[in-house]
């Protein structure tokens, strides 16, 4: 019994299965890499609304502190607020406009 052959024989290392194992694993990296939520996700969304926060508040803020600053050193008491609020008002939601603009360019499947 013991002077049978084994019904196979082991197999000598080969260099393709080793390059092919490679190959594979790389396969397999990339993959893992391309199926890897995206940051575009909650975190986008919240940096994107603490923007729109900030402008809005900077833009009121600022044209009322230029607006009374307008006032206080041209004596023209409520008309220099109200405009330069106004002002502040229209350069915040132009620049909240801007962003969205932008940011669906960036989204455009091109490649």
């Amino acid at each position: 019994m013991s002077d049978e052959k084994p019904a196979r024989e082991p197999i000598a290392e080969d260099a393709r299965i080793d390059a092919l194992e490679q190959r594979l694993k790389a396969a397999r990296e990339r993959e893992d890499q391309r199926n890897r939520p995206q940051v575009q996700g909650a975190d986008a969304n919240y940096r994107s609304g603490n923007r729109v926060l900030a402008d809005l508040l900077g833009g009121i803020l600022g044209g009322l502190v230029l607006g009374w600053l307008v006032d206080t050193f041209a004596g023209t008491s409520p008309w220099g607020l109200l405009v330069g609020l106004f002002l502040g008002i229209v350069v915040a939601f132009r620049n909240i406009f801007r962003m969205a603009n932008t940011r669906s360019d960036d989204s455009s499947p091109e490649g």
